[in-house]
């Protein structure tokens, strides 16, 4: 029985996935824009330098089924591609997270200098459209959806550079989600210019914006609980805990993660949190959280 094999990369990360048995392929995912838009730099290759697989799909199996077992994700039967994307988003992520690569669910731009990092944490309530009106203001794209944190340093090493996802495989269909670009209409009119920023760099500061057509502006600095609290929520984003993979089978993706590994990641997010100032800003619009951002940064000397 034939095996296709393909390795996937994200910096120093490398994910092994052998397909054993099913059609001819070349590829295993047809699209590989939402692994880039989750995790950055996502690289394949078919040259081979792992001994053993990471991810193996064992295709002609009648029953669908997902296990991990001896450091292994087992998956039988037909699988749609969006269901292969957010496992291999999972098991990408756990590599980077054995490597010293945490990934963060966020976005964030280069400002006056200074990094800025605007956290998705427990809710996602326009981080990109926060993130369009700094580039409106002269700022430059660092990240979009992820930001790839050094776990020694804390220094973002790199990120998505993926603005918006323009089609989600089968899958992965979210109708819960507005349109990016009737978004982008309604407060920008035209897209504003995105420079992108590809050096590494220190996030100075962490905003998590609330935008809501309702919400009265206000401003809130986060303790060391809170910032730490939300920063942990955008680690374990990628771990896939709390998503259902398949809807008809009723599949669900296996811890892969360890608790040593889950308290060092505690850890890191202690020390992420203290190493710079968390703030919270509720507004209506994207123009005006970045206001106050603008006021954050001018209290703090970040001119």
């Amino acid at each position: 029985m034939a095996t296709f094999t393909e390795q996937i990369s994200s910096n120093k990360a490398v994910l092994r996935f052998d397909v054993v048995g099913g059609p001819a392929r070349d590829k295993i995912a047809e699209d590989m824009s939402f692994l880039n838009y989750r995790l950055g730099a996502v690289e394949v290759s078919h040259v081979v330098t792992k001994d053993r697989p990471d991810i193996i799909w064992y295709y002609d199996e009648a029953e669908k089924t997902i296990r991990y077992e001896n450091g292994q994700l087992i998956l039988t039967s037909f699988w749609e591609e969006g269901e292969l994307n957010k496992i291999m988003v999972s098991m990408l992520a756990n590599e980077m997270d054995k490597v010293g690569l945490h990934p963060f669910h966020s976005s964030s731009v280069i400002y006056k200098g200074h990094g800025i990092l605007l956290v998705g944490g427990e809710n996602n309530h326009g981080k990109s459209m926060t993130q369009l009106e700094g580039c409106r203001r002269g700022a430059e794209i660092f990240s979009t959806e992820t930001t790839v944190m050094d776990h020694e340093t804390g220094i973002a090493l790199y990120g998505s550079k993926n603005v918006y996802v323009r089609k989600r495989a089968k899958g992965t269909e979210r109708s819960d989600l507005a349109d990016q670009d009737e978004g982008v209409k309604m407060f920008f009119g035209d897209e504003p210019e995105m420079p992108m920023c590809y050096e590494p760099k220190n996030m100075d500061l962490a905003i998590m914006p609330c935008i809501d057509g309702w919400f009265k502006t206000e401003v809130k600095p986060m303790g060391q609980f809170e910032a730490s609290y939300q920063s942990y929520h955008s680690m374990m984003n990628f771990f896939g805990l709390n998503q259902l993979l398949c809807g008809k089978s009723g599949c669900v993706m296996p811890i892969v993660d360890t608790d040593e590994r889950r308290q060092a990641r505690g850890k890191f997010c202690a020390r992420y949190a203290a190493g710079r100032p968390y703030f919270m800003i509720r507004a209506k619009t994207p123009q005006l959280v970045f206001d106050e951002i603008e006021k954050i940064m001018a209290d703090l000397g970040m001119n």
